[in-house]
């Protein structure tokens, strides 16, 4: 029986680094550790009991090599947590920028009311123990479309398209309109971040450089893992580079390539940095 449990134990502990890389969280990972080692400890506790002396083919005893598992284990718990502190701490960071970034933009809007922006919070929307990751907030994850599967309200596809087709014809003011009156109609649909680049791109060919970069910036917040993620990073460097906050600008186009190394996108970003005479 002790046998079984060990084997089991062990096949267990080479699985762990593969599935870590799977779907699972640092929390998920953190409970599976903590359900080993009591079972370690039942292990332990029975081979003191029956005072089993097996011994194996390196001379070592079985419970001398529990306590090998039980100190990687100790270790791997100590890893996890590091990480989920560092993870945490990026992701606090992250948000007070973007956060600081949405003050001195709404400063510089007419329409803007401080007293209506939202309440900082973890970038990305991630939970205790969640995954936000180093950068500006959580990283890129695989994305096959813009909805990700989500259902669309009623007429929601169809607003939608009004407003792209205005962009389309170069008609700035209205599509900037369009896309405004839309994410205010759908301030959670699948379509909003979708939304905020449009209207960003409409504003900022309107020379509407300040209400581009908010509408930029709240298209990447929203979806940092969408597939206008990099595009939107451009922009809002763009934008405040035009406002002459280049320290500000430069930093955000240098994200583009650190969080989307495969992005067509880092061309453009490399040109506006250019551009602007960023260092490095």
């Amino acid at each position: 029986m002790l046998r079984v449990l060990c084997v089991a134990l062990l096949t267990v502990m080479s699985g762990l680094p593969a599935v870590a890389q799977q779907d699972q969280t640092l929390a998920d990972i953190r409970q599976q550790l903590s359900v080993l080692q009591v079972e370690m400890q039942k292990l332990k506790g029975e081979l003191n009991t029956t005072g089993a002396p097996a011994t194996g083919t390196g001379g070592s005893t079985v419970l001398d090599r529990l306590n090998a598992i039980e100190s990687e284990l100790q270790r791997m718990t100590q890893k996890t947590e590091r990480m989920q502190f560092r993870i945490e701490s990026v992701s606090r960071d992250g948000a007070a920028r973007i956060e600081d970034l949405r003050f001195q933009l709404c400063e510089l809007t007419t329409d803007c009311d401080l007293a209506s922006l939202p309440n900082p919070g973890p970038l990305g929307g991630a939970p205790e123990g969640g995954t936000a990751a180093a950068g500006i907030i959580a990283p890129p994850a695989e994305t096959g479309g813009t909805s990700g599967g989500a259902e669309l309200a009623f007429s929601e596809q169809a607003d939608f398209d009004r407003a792209k087709s205005a962009l389309d014809a170069g008609d700035n003011a209205a599509a900037a309109q369009a896309f405004s009156q839309f994410v205010t109609s759908y301030p959670t649909g699948p379509l909003t971040a979708e939304a905020q680049f449009f209207r960003g791109q409409a504003l900022a060919r309107d020379g509407q450089h300040a209400a581009a970069a908010r509408a930029y910036l709240e298209s990447f917040s929203g979806t940092p893992e969408g597939p206008r993620a990099p595009e939107a990073l451009v922009g809002l460097g763009t934008a405040l580079g035009s406002l002459g906050q280049n320290d500000e600008a430069c930093l955000t186009l240098s994200e583009v390539a650190i969080r989307f190394p495969n992005s067509p996108a880092i061309s453009q970003a490399n040109a506006a940095r250019a551009g602007l005479g960023c260092a490095g």
